[in-house]
């Protein structure tokens, strides 16, 4: 069967982020057959354990059961203080409650950081790392990806200016995908 259906999800909110373009970019570069989707998190009321006993945020339900209708996710995060945005973090937590019922259970993951800098997002990508190993997530170990200086690679429209590195995501999508197929 394989992967057909993969889900982005961005810790960026930024109108113009380039996280976004990360993943718009992949999007792509899709193979016949196979589909990324943005997946919005900004909506996300901000995740309360009472939640769990007392009735949870509208929002909750529709968006982890699109998080369960996928067969992997690529996250795609800046970092923010040598971590990921609270935001990702917040849609972690969503779709992983209540307890013993994450969406997030044995979906394969790809983990991309970026920064503006030459520290390249490292913080945030293992960080996140240690969450998804928590989760359940198998991660694809190799290659990394750590993207530096990512104003470099899109303009602020969103469009690749440096064909090297759009290259390396295009090998990076190839080598995910192989990854994905032999855990689904």
């Amino acid at each position: 069967m394989g992967v057909k259906n993969i889900g982005i999800v961005v810790g960026s909110l930024r109108k113009g982020s380039f996280n976004k373009a990360i993943g718009q970019y992949l999007k792509d570069q899709a193979p016949e057959g196979v589909t990324l989707e943005a997946v919005e998190i900004g909506n996300l009321s901000l995740y309360n354990q009472d939640y769990d006993e007392s009735g949870e945020p509208a929002e909750y339900g529709p968006f982890r059961e699109k998080i369960k209708a996928f067969d992997g996710i690529i996250f795609i995060t800046p970092e923010y203080n040598r971590s990921v945005p609270g935001v990702l973090k917040n849609a972690i937590d969503v779709a992983s409650r209540p307890y013993g019922h994450s969406a997030w259970d044995g979906k394969p993951a790809l983990v991309i950081s970026s920064s503006i800098s030459n520290q390249s997002g490292f913080g945030a990508n293992h960080h996140l790392r240690q969450s998804l190993a928590y989760l359940n997530m198998p991660t694809l170990a190799q290659p990394e990806v750590y993207i530096a200086n990512v104003q470099n690679i899109f303009d602020e429209d969103g469009a690749l200016k440096n064909e090297e590195s759009g290259k390396f995501l295009k090998d990076v999508l190839a080598a995910y995908l192989d990854f994905a197929n032999k855990h689904v």
